[in-house]
């Protein structure tokens, strides 16, 4: 039997599970019986093995089957009757000393619940959302990207098909130069400070700012020596934030020949007919599906963080230790794609557990949203969103079938819709202000 539901910390409860010890003899024993039909031993024929033989072998193992199944089928029973929704998996502990009776076993069952998950008032929240559009001065800058993809370079001041590009031989943006470099903090050269022979277009950002404003307007069989210091963030530590003096000598300055946007160029980016509208078309198509995806990434965050803020609640720790397993895992894994001699590398919960704890959050407040609806994710709708994702890909009807007929997928798809509902919903309660962002800024931001 089990007694009443004790409160202990937050959304921690116990309940004490008391069996009769009778109850588990006999069930021992009829068991026994079973096994001593079959039971082995030397010197007996299957099933002739005398039961204190049986006992000896198989006893131990079978009491513990029988107690194990007991309190579980104790604990079903409680928390049946009690209307309790257990949060992760309980720990029994056996119950000792002077409050355990002699012809009985308790147990103490711990666990979590989950908490009540009520919403608060969304009317009352501000929210900033996001907004951008492309217009044809991101659809230019685009084809220029595109243009220096596709450019081919010539040694700056000698005739070549093209001409000889600028009148002013010194290195400029746009450039691309060959150079040879060494940098040596303190007088003595470090690791990745020296190349030769190494080619970089000037302007491009390839390079630190200051070692591009010492290399602008150099000339062939130039050199130059200058200081330089990296920044505190540098990706290089042994380096990071020291100044290193660099010496650069100038060996070729390449002037780059742009291709012109015609027919050709056209056809050259998959446009059959070469028509530079249509090209024009498809990169519109393709900035607006790319902001539109930034833009319901950094709305949704805002969205999430909104709802977490304003519905305060605790989360079960037996959850978001699970989400710290899982989170664990993708990164050791992400990590041992990238280098495999960190596949087994520590990685402390505490790197996890802010996150994890955020996850499990908004996961108990969209399934509050599902319970009225709101979440609701129709056919047409995740046909639409597949449709939208398949739109960029050479084949898009393969591309939906496989996120509509493959049952991860699908999921995966349903999940990202439902989450888009939920950000719909909310800003359709709180109280929105629109603000634009910059093309630029939103093409840089880390998604």
């Amino acid at each position: 039997m089990a007694n009443a539901v004790e409160n202990l910390e937050k959304l921690e409860r116990r309940l004490t599970i008391t069996i009769p010890v009778t109850d588990i003899t006999t069930e021992v024993e009829k068991r026994l019986k079973v096994r001593a039909r079959t039971a082995k031993a030397p010197g007996f024929r299957p099933g002739k093995v005398p039961m204190n033989m049986v006992a000896q072998q198989y006893g131990a193992q079978i009491q513990n089957e029988v107690i194990n199944e007991k309190v579980g089928n104790a604990f079903s029973q409680a928390v049946q009757e009690n209307n309790l929704r257990i949060a992760g998996a309980p720990r029994f502990e056996e119950k000792t000393g002077d409050d355990a009776g002699q012809d009985e076993l308790a147990f103490y069952a711990i666990f979590e619940v989950y908490p009540e998950v009520k919403i608060g008032d969304l009317g009352t929240v501000d929210l900033e959302k996001a907004v951008a559009t492309v217009t044809d001065a991101e659809v230019d800058k685009t084809l220029d990207i595109l243009r220096k993809r596709q450019a081919h370079f010539h040694v700056k001041g000698e005739d070549s098909e093209h001409g000889k590009g600028s009148d002013n031989v010194a290195a400029e943006d746009g450039d691309r130069v060959t150079i040879d470099f060494t940098g040596r903090i303190d007088g003595v050269e470090f690791e990745g400070g020296k190349a030769e022979s190494f080619p970089f277009v000037l302007g491009e950002k390839q390079m630190l700012p200051e070692f591009e404003d010492a290399i602008r307007g150099m000339k062939v069989d130039e050199t130059k020596v200058f200081p330089l210091t990296f920044p505190e963030n540098y990706h290089g530590k042994d380096v990071a934030g020291k100044t290193a003096e660099f010496t650069v000598s100038v060996k070729k300055i390449e002037w780059a020949h742009l291709p012109e946007i015609d027919e050709t160029f056209a056809k050259a980016l998959g446009i059959k007919d070469g028509s530079v509208e249509k090209l024009r078309e498809d990169i519109r198509n393709n900035l607006e599906r790319e902001v539109k995806n930034r833009l319901i990434a950094i709305n949704k965050n805002r969205v999430m963080d909104a709802l977490i803020k304003v519905s305060e609640f605790d989360v079960p720790q037996a959850l978001v230790k699970q989400e710290i397993g899982e989170l664990t895992e993708l990164t050791r894994r992400d990590l041992a794609v990238r280098n495999p001699a960190h596949k087994d590398v520590a990685l402390p919960p505490e790197l996890f557990t802010a996150q994890a704890e955020k996850r499990v959050r908004l996961g108990m407040l969209l399934g509050e949203l599902m319970k009225d609806n709101v979440l609701a994710v129709s056919d047409d709708k995740l046909k639409e969103r597949a449709a939208e994702i398949a739109s960029s890909y050479e084949n898009p009807q393969m591309v939906i079938d496989y996120y509509l007929n493959e049952p991860g997928r699908r999921k995966e798809l349903e999940a990202m819709v439902m989450e888009e509902n939920a950000m719909d919903y909310v800003f359709s309660k709180a109280k929105v202000v629109e603000k634009a962002v910059p093309f630029e800024e939103l093409m840089a931001q880390q998604m």
